[in-house]
């Protein structure tokens, strides 16, 4: 076998051990009380109308994926058909386990933080497990399966590309269409019942609270895990490609460093579980000593890869340097999660500033929450662009070429998501959380209970935030490295500012996250105007509803998310792959380069000021429900909730879905390389 072969077999059985654990965490999970009759009416009832969001939009994508698998197999390879078809299910897949016990932790949750905070956390982060351990191995098994498929033919990572494809196709449709649903749900919730209604969270009065619930779980859950198959598997592809392109060999150490990187990677991941699981959490354990213990996990995983990579790199006489650039990677990682943590976290003083000017009003909360999540891209940018100056710095001295630099550039970016199993954990645990606190509410648990499902939501809303901080990050190195991957496969020699269609390509490409963010806002303020209005209606038309004494009509609101997120879901996922292509043949693979320039830049900006100002708005009247500034019910705290509103999709909708923009438009470009010439409009005439 060659050196390749061995390194992917190993990554292999990787993935194989990785699924077994995924299958002993939903045993474990499952097994834990669901409680008692009315709990599980209402899990049932979430799980339910999560099935048939999915259910429908999963009918709707494979109309969607039949049809560009059919393009790529007349215009293409039929191979790379293949892989695209591959990896649209792997996604599929790896969103819906994670989805499916989402829903079935949420219960078994609060019925565990009836006995302790640590049960609870268990609970939930073992649902969290299953989502991100069920990402990396899914990628892991599709792309070595593949590999090992077609190692014979020259062309096989150009058709493992088609497996990217797929992947991240699948995921901007469900990061999209589980965002409008879970924002205008929740959006549409808290306007009624918080605002109008002064209802608590949660209240089974609200017709909307099983619709928000059932958001939680098709948006931060199956949405966020889409979201990440993609980048991990885009990374693994781009450095693997440009290890090829660098030594024109398939059989060389520089395409199996990548799959050796992720393979370590599962089983740091497998030690940073076991952090969580044996950790020392008690009754007065508070949100500082959770996230150090969340945290813990992450860097013990860390730690564990770079040690493993180290002996990898000494055995295989790979230069030194490539262990350096995974460290720049595995800090950058850490990095922006620190930074989105602290500009976040109710903790800090960035989302404190806000709280304090909810007393004047939600215009004052407005303007700060826009101040403070445009202030957050200072760091991000200023870590990603040290990470790629360092990795290209790194690369050029281990091998003399520019090329080396790319490469390394990509290596990064494997480095950074090579412990994605726990990373994805600690994000995903959250709507389980979220949801456990919501049956509570609606069950009338234990004051005990729902105070501690409120520490456990607290954390999670914490690490949803550093995830999607994470998100972004490992996106612009993934989106840049496949980006240099579609600048060799093009073999476009030059990108010259002055040339006629560069300039015009970055503008369109900058100008692309702008109307990809304002299609997807209008699309969750269309649907949130449909639930307010169903809400109102039932508080009128049902008698005894604001009483307690009579049962709303759930079913109205959920099926009114439904249908709104998937009508909307489509032009906007549809521009992303139609407009690299427009670009690509009508003004030539060098405007295409330009596009993908300007759309990465502008993207990444974008997506970190909604996301960090979303989660910020969202923390600040968090805060306030302390009890601080008068608590709940305080004329501040209704500026709050005003200022979460519109956090909201801007933290779950539009902000994490450039990450998908930016990642698909680059694969895109990859896939259909070899088809771009010099563009329709040839200004020079060859």
């Amino acid at each position: 076998m060659t050196q390749v072969s061995v390194a992917v077999v190993l990554a292999l059985v990787m993935a194989l051990i990785g699924i077994v654990f995924v299958c002993f965490q939903l045993r474990r999970v499952l097994a834990y009380n669901a409680g008692n009759d009315a709990m599980q009416a209402i899990a049932v009832a979430i799980q339910e109308g999560a099935a048939a969001f999915l259910n429908r939009e999963y009918r709707i994508l494979s109309i969607f994926v039949i049809a560009v698998a059919l393009v790529i197999a007349v215009f293409l390879q039929i191979q790379t058909a293949a892989s695209f078809l591959l990896g649209a299910v792997a996604s599929a897949s790896a969103g819906y386990l994670g989805m499916y016990i989402a829903v079935r932790a949420n219960v078994r949750t609060a019925e565990a933080a009836r006995h302790s905070l640590h049960q609870g956390l268990r609970v939930a982060f073992g649902s969290g497990a299953v989502m991100g351990m069920s990402v990396v191995s899914f990628s892991l098994l599709g792309m070595t399966g593949l590999y090992l498929l077609f190692s014979d033919d020259p062309a096989c990572l150009t058709y493992i590309t088609g497996f990217g494809f797929g992947a991240s196709s699948i995921a901007l449709f469900a990061r999209v269409g589980g965002g409008i649903y879970t924002k205008a749900a929740d959006v549409g919730a808290d306007l009624v019942g918080k605002v109008e209604k002064g209802i608590p969270e949660d209240d089974p009065r609200n017709p909307a609270v099983i619709a928000d619930n059932v958001g939680d779980n098709v948006g931060d859950v199956a949405g966020m895990g889409a979201d990440l198959f993609e980048s991990y598997s885009g990374s693994i592809i781009a450095a693997a490609t440009l290890g090829f392109a660098l030594t024109d060999r398939l059989d060389t150490a520089l395409v199996a460093l990548p799959f050796l990187i992720a393979a370590i990677g599962v089983i740091g991941s497998l030690l940073g579980f076991s952090v969580v699981v044996f950790s020392n959490i008690g009754e007065n354990t508070d949100l500082h000593m959770l996230l150090r213990v969340l945290r813990s996990s992450v860097w013990a995983s860390s730690v564990a890869v770079l040690g493993l990579s180290l002996l990898v790199i000494r055995h295989e006489h790979i230069p030194m340097n490539y262990w350096y650039v995974i460290l720049v990677g595995l800090i950058a990682g850490n990095a922006i999660a620190y930074v989105t943590e602290y500009y976040t976290s109710y903790t800090e003083k960035p989302t404190q500033s806000i709280a304090a000017v909810c007393e004047t009003g939600a215009a004052t909360t407005i303007i700060q929450g826009l101040a403070v999540g445009m202030m957050s891209t200072v760091f991000p940018v200023l870590i990603v662009a040290a990470a790629i100056l360092a990795s290209i710095w790194l690369g050029y001295n281990a091998d003399g070429s520019m090329a080396a630099g790319l490469y390394a550039v990509a290596l990064s970016a494997v480095g950074m998501l090579s412990t994605l199993g726990i990373t994805l954990a600690t994000d995903a645990y959250g709507p389980v959380a979220d949801n456990a606190g919501g049956i509570a509410e609606m069950c009338h648990l234990p004051v005990e209970v729902r105070q501690r499902t409120d520490a456990l939501d607290s954390l999670g809303n914490t690490t949803a935030a550093t995830g999607k901080g994470f998100a972004i990050g490992s996106a612009v190195l993934t989106a840049l490295a496949l980006m240099a991957a579609y600048v060799t496969a093009a073999k476009v020699e030059h990108l010259n500012l002055l040339d006629p269609t560069m300039l015009p390509g970055i503008l369109i490409g900058a100008m692309m996250p702008y109307l990809f963010s304002a299609m997807t806002m209008m699309a969750v303020g269309k649907a949130a105007r449909a639930i307010v209005l169903e809400v109102r209606r039932q508080f009128k038309e049902i008698p005894g509803l604001m009483e307690g004494t009579a049962r709303p009509d759930y079913k109205a609101c959920v099926g009114i998310s439904t249908k709104g997120a998937l009508r909307e879901m489509i032009l906007p996922g549809t521009l992303a792959v139609v407009v690299p292509l427009l670009v690509g043949f009508v003004l030539g693979k060098e405007a295409l380069a330009g596009l993908l320039m300007g759309t990465t830049a502008s993207g990444f900006l974008l997506a970190v000021m909604m996301a960090n100002a979303g989660g910020a708005w969202d923390n600040a009247k968090k805060y306030i429900e302390t009890g601080q500034y008068g608590g709940k019910g305080s004329d501040a705290h209704k500026a709050a909730v005003v200022g979460d509103t519109i956090g909201d999709p801007f933290k779950d909708t539009s902000g994490p879905s450039l990450n998908i923009l930016i990642k698909l438009m680059s694969i895109v470009s990859l896939v259909f390389a070899s088809a771009f010439g010099s563009g329709w409009l040839n200004f020079y005439g060859t």
